[in-house]
């Protein structure tokens, strides 16, 4: 791109008046807390940020721009430029427009025109990486015919990545979480409890992040006029075509008023009825052309199969990793529901012992409590013949046995417990 139609260039801009004042507050030390951070964010709103362009040659050029410059030459309003910030977590949104394509992939967030590619200059290694392999693959293949336009190469670049990265990290998980599972199977402790619950949330946050990145790319495949917006090297062949046959009906309508004006006199009438013709035909052009791209979006409507296939292809590869994601959560369900049989299967061998050891703990009440009568003082027959007190002893533990043991009959007929 030429420098002289280029608006991004390395400028230092001037400080807004609220900015000076806030520094000047800052110099006095009568400033609040919330004084300063208001002021920060206003700055961090309005001043100039550090972007990485990459134009079709695979060269990139870091700038300072703001965000009116931007706006004014992507054509985007400011909530998309929102989507790009830092300093906001915003889910993964693919957004096509008129002269641009907003892209906020996880950490890979960039505009996408028709001959450049503008992203935040960050040291995220997702963000290096896109810079470093888009770069790579353009001055690759510069001399070479490509079938797709510049927009959708540096789209795929970006689904590619994210994909990668997404699914790597659920391989880094599945790593993890599956012996962590095997081993709490085999010993139920905290420790296996706290870090199974530690990767469960990991995997919930993954599959949120998976999930509305396969969502994103089910809403654009299921939306033509959407697909069609991001043709951005054809609207802009047709808006120069546009603009050059305008030029040459110019041409040619000056020329032709040259001409009548050496021939011969005409009436006022078809004077007037000429002129309004040829206001009539310059309108429809320039609405022709200001609405073009609109009608073009309609009339691509029925070819967006080459940008269909392309999302398809990363949308497969999103919903294999969603896929896997739903597989380990469905095993870590397997293992809590193992878990719990076994600690219910335990509490049931509890119940049962403190059954048994209730029974026994009633029958031998009842023989305490007999032998506690003779334990008392009081007159009486019995105690002149003391062999008798064998006998109350022997009697009352058989018929404290056979208690015990009707109560256990009585548990295996309920079928209580087996034993």
């Amino acid at each position: 791109m030429e420098e002289s139609r280029n608006p991004f260039r390395l400028s230092n801009l001037p400080e807004s008046a609220s900015i000076q004042n806030t520094k000047r507050f800052n110099v006095d030390g009568y400033g609040s807390r919330g004084a300063l951070l208001t002021a920060g964010l206003k700055k961090r709103s309005h001043g100039s940020r550090s972007w990485t362009k990459v134009d079709k040659n695979g060269n990139s050029k870091i700038l300072k721009l703001d965000k009116a410059t931007i706006m004014r030459h992507c054509s985007l309003p400011a909530r998309d430029l929102r989507l790009l910030d830092p300093l906001f977590i915003y889910p993964s949104t693919i957004l096509g427009r008129e002269k641009a394509i907003v892209v906020s992939l996880e950490q890979i967030r960039c505009i996408i025109t028709a001959d450049e590619v503008i992203l935040m200059n960050s040291l995220d290694g997702c963000v290096v990486q896109y810079q470093s392999e888009l770069c790579k693959r353009l001055q690759t293949n510069r001399d070479q015919a490509e079938d797709l336009p510049f927009e959708f190469r540096a789209l795929e670049l970006a689904l590619e990545l994210i994909c990668m990265s997404l699914d790597s990290q659920v391989k880094q998980l599945e790593m993890e979480i599956y012996p962590v599972l095997d081993e709490l199977t085999t010993s139920i402790s905290t420790l296996n409890l706290e870090r199974v619950r530690r990767l469960k949330g990991h995997l919930l946050a993954l599959t949120r992040r998976v999930q509305k990145v396969r969502d994103e790319i089910e809403h654009l495949m299921d939306d033509d006029g959407d697909m069609a917006e991001m043709y951005l090297t054809e609207k802009k062949e047709k808006s120069e075509a546009y603009a050059l046959s305008d030029l040459c009906l110019r041409t040619d309508t000056s020329g032709e008023a040259t001409m009548i004006s050496k021939s011969a006199p005409v009436s006022p009438v078809e004077s007037i009825s000429g002129a309004q013709n040829s206001q009539r035909a310059f309108n429809s052009i320039v609405s022709f052309n200001k609405y073009g791209s609109i009608a073009g979006s309609s009339d691509r409507g029925e070819n967006i199969e080459q940008l269909e296939m392309l999302l398809e292809a990363y949308f497969v590869v999103i919903d294999n990793t969603h896929s896997k994601l739903l597989s380990l959560k469905e095993y870590i369900d397997d293992t809590e529901d193992f878990i719990n049989i076994k600690l219910g299967n335990v509490q049931n061998h509890l119940i049962q012992f403190q059954l048994l050891l209730t029974a026994a703990t009633f029958a031998a009440a009842i023989f305490a409590s007999v032998t506690a009568v003779f334990g008392m003082n009081f007159a009486d027959s019995i105690f002149d013949y003391p062999s008798m007190f064998n006998w109350v002893l022997v009697i009352t533990g058989g018929a404290c046995g056979f208690l015990y043991f009707s109560f256990l009959y009585f548990l295996r007929q309920r079928k209580i417990f087996p034993l």
